[in-house]
């Protein structure tokens, strides 16, 4: 079983989990903020190999160049971003794909899925609008999106919280998953009577059991 080998021969580079001959592969870029090995990421790229599906993890130009320059660069611009991710899974030919990620990362792979005919999508923390405006949607793609899709949510995310988002016109193949008293990490207050860890199990969970839905269709 591969468990985070960074493979450095190829850009943009590669951090894999699971099973190699894994009947799917989920491949997972991260938010805007951090790279592709956070506490977070990890998480759930381990989550799912012990589930029995191979992950891989990459990182779009900006945070690589982050990564070994220092200083903090902004994201690319979304064209870059779009290119990047067709670039990551053109790297797997004939296989079954599963894409998404964290929050930007999860967006730009929402936009590229339909084109690129992804067996499914999986959200984790949809940037539905940005910071403190809640009338700059971006959901316009989503409104029609064919792609088997899962979006999981915290119930108080502010790019986009429970109360927001049941206005929204979500295509069909949107399924939403609330995440109990969660912000954009899935993080919920100690009165809450929730722990991050239970949220963060729930939603590996839910990814496991929509990812094998998609494998084996009923």
């Amino acid at each position: 079983m591969e468990h985070g080998g960074l493979h450095c021969g190829d850009v943009p580079q590669l951090l894999f989990n699971g099973p190699p001959n894994a009947s799917t592969t989920v491949v997972l870029a991260h938010g805007a903020g951090a790279g592709m090995d956070t506490p977070f990421m990890e998480y759930f790229a381990q989550g799912l190999a012990e589930g029995g599906l191979r992950v891989v993890r990459f990182e779009f130009p900006y945070m690589a160049q982050r990564r070994l320059a220092g200083p903090k660069r902004p994201p690319d611009r979304a064209d870059v971003l779009r290119q990047n991710w067709l670039e990551v899974i053109g790297q797997f030919p004939g296989q079954r794909l599963v894409i998404g990620g964290k929050s930007l990362g999860g967006r730009i792979a929402s936009v590229i899925a339909d084109e690129a005919q992804m067996a499914g999508l999986v959200c984790l923390g949809y940037p539905f609008h940005p910071s403190g405006k809640p009338s700059h949607t971006r959901i316009e793609h989503l409104r029609t999106i064919k792609t088997p899709t899962l979006i999981l949510q915290g119930t108080r995310d502010p790019l986009g919280s429970r109360n927001e988002v049941a206005g929204y016109p979500l295509a069909t193949a949107v399924r939403l998953h609330w995440l109990e008293d969660g912000e954009h990490s899935f993080k919920p207050r100690k009165a809450s009577g929730r722990t991050e860890m239970e949220n963060w199990q729930e939603a590996v969970v839910e990814m496991l059991g929509f990812i094998g839905g998609l494998q084996n269709p009923t």
